[in-house]
């Protein structure tokens, strides 16, 4: 079985213009659900379809190749255009068994509702599958006739069951449904519940400010002692690691200052199942014989563009961004620190750093600063396995 997702967006919204390129909550509108789709592991590729060359890049910046763009013909791509016909285009090019339709607004959805909803559709023999809410609401025709009660036995609200109202987050279709009914639903059809916060879809002006605030919510997510739940730690070196201090003889760089409590600490929070991963813009020998020692496979050295990494990585390892932690000490790090759900730095990073962090160490850099969020890490709860 061959499982796809498809983005469709096209650069010509009105209700709200560029649309699925506009930073929200510090991030393009499409990159939420579609990270929560690479994040599940449901798909053996995941494709953005556009007209405009401009949301094509944005999709590299944000997923490199992790993401394949396709274009998308002109007349797909109008005010009065279906989604259908996307979808019926894409099919014409690239097969499939299982095609899932992903709505970039609808940028609350989970990686485990993706993961839910594959199960069910597989479980229950599905051919089509839709989103939706719970409503509990009594719904009436303009014209005055109940849709779903009886008025003379109006039911308690605890007692009545309700209804889902679609939600249009995502959808799954079987090829051959797509190919026969040239429509998203058909045959054996399902609908996966999803939270009711994914009721709002980012259609309209009105819209945006709720969901911000909601997504803004969901990377400040906190166990009961109001701090982040980490699933991995990712440190930078020179100044966080290291003092900062490069030490040069007749050969070229000898030596750097590592702190052996800082290697206690890593330990420590790789012993409770959080993922540690070292990223430095050097590539240094001593370095790498010092991650060697440590046992930190996760380690990568030379990189120009941390943040780019750094996505990359957290959809290798099934997270999303709210649940990585960052240290560092640089202007080199400070596009990481604002994407993480913990950004920490030693207390001799520069102004700039100190400001973006959520926790400023007491300690510098190469002093036990790496120890210091560390012993923060282990105190909270461990990560739940998956």
């Amino acid at each position: 079985m061959q499982w796809l997702a498809l983005m469709p967006l096209r650069g010509g919204s009105r209700s709200i213009p560029g649309k699925n390129i506009r930073p929200i909550a510090g991030r393009p509108l499409f990159a939420w659900s579609l990270e929560q789709a690479l994040v599940s592991q449901c798909f053996d590729a995941c494709y953005v379809a556009t007209d405009s060359a401009g949301i094509a890049a944005a999709v590299e910046r944000e997923f490199g190749n992790a993401v394949t763009v396709v274009g998308r013909s002109a007349e797909t791509a109008t005010d009065t255009a279906s989604t259908e016909s996307v979808m019926l285009e894409f099919q014409a090019r690239v097969p499939f068994d299982v095609l899932a339709l992903i709505q970039a607004t609808s940028p609350l959805t989970r990686a485990e509702d993706y993961r839910a909803a594959r199960a069910k559709f597989i479980d229950e023999n599905l051919d089509s599958l839709l989103t939706g809410v719970e409503s509990k609401r009594f719904f009436w025709t303009r014209d005055g006739k109940p849709l779903n009660y009886d008025p003379a036995r109006r039911p308690r609200r605890q007692e009545f069951d309700g209804m889902l109202m679609e939600n249009g987050a995502f959808y799954l279709t079987r090829a051959h449904v797509l190919r026969e009914h040239r429509c998203r639903l058909g045959g054996r059809v399902g609908v996966h519940a999803m939270a009711a916060e994914t009721a709002i879809e980012v259609d309209d002006p009105k819209d945006w400010d709720e969901v911000e605030r909601l997504l803004g919510a969901r990377a400040r997510d906190r166990d009961p002692g109001g701090r982040p739940r980490l699933r991995a730690l990712v440190v930078d070196v020179d100044g966080t690691l290291t003092d900062g201090g490069m030490y040069y003889g007749a050969g070229g760089e000898a030596l750097k200052k590592f702190d052996t409590r800082d290697a206690k600490g890593l330990a420590l929070v790789r012993a409770q199942g959080v993922r540690v991963c070292v990223i430095s813009a050097e590539d240094s020998p001593a370095v790498a014989a010092r991650m060697r020692k440590l046992g930190i496979a996760d380690y990568h050295p030379g990189v120009a563009d941390k943040l780019a990494l750094l996505r990359r990585l957290a959809v290798d390892w099934g997270l999303g961004l709210e649940e990585i932690g960052f240290i560092g000490d640089d202007l080199g790090d400070l596009d990481c620190l604002a994407a993480v759900g913990a950004a920490f730095c030693p207390a001799d990073a520069v102004t700039e750093v100190r400001r973006q962090a959520h926790y400023v160490c007491l300690h510098r850099g190469g002093h036990g600063a790496v120890r210091e969020v560390c012993d923060l890490v282990a105190g909270w709860p461990a990560p739940d396995p998956r």
